[in-house]
């Protein structure tokens, strides 16, 4: 009996496909600096979850974001980790 195909994709490789696929929407959203697979931090300890980490500059209360700006908890089946990191810069 044949399984179906994302029962047999692992979480990282799930997580990994939606960030592909959504990298470049999320990265023309205001104050995000970065889209990246990692685990997700809840109240400043790491789980064992695997989510779709989506870097910000800074993190802001939903109410001073734009609708179009703000960030979705889940994505695409994928639980969504807003982790703020301040400003990135090559070197």
């Amino acid at each position: 009996m044949n399984q179906p195909a994302d029962e047999t994709i692992s979480p990282t490789e799930k997580v990994a496909a939606v960030k592909r696929a959504r990298q470049a929407e999320l990265l023309r959203k205001a104050n995000v600096v970065g889209v990246g697979v990692g685990y997700r931090r809840w109240r400043g300890q790491q789980t064992d979850t695997v989510a779709l980490v989506v870097m910000v500059s800074r993190k802001l209360p939903r109410e001073q974001l734009a609708p179009e700006d703000l960030l979705p908890r889940e994505l695409d089946g994928v639980p969504v980790d807003v982790q703020e990191v301040g400003e990135l810069r090559a070197f």
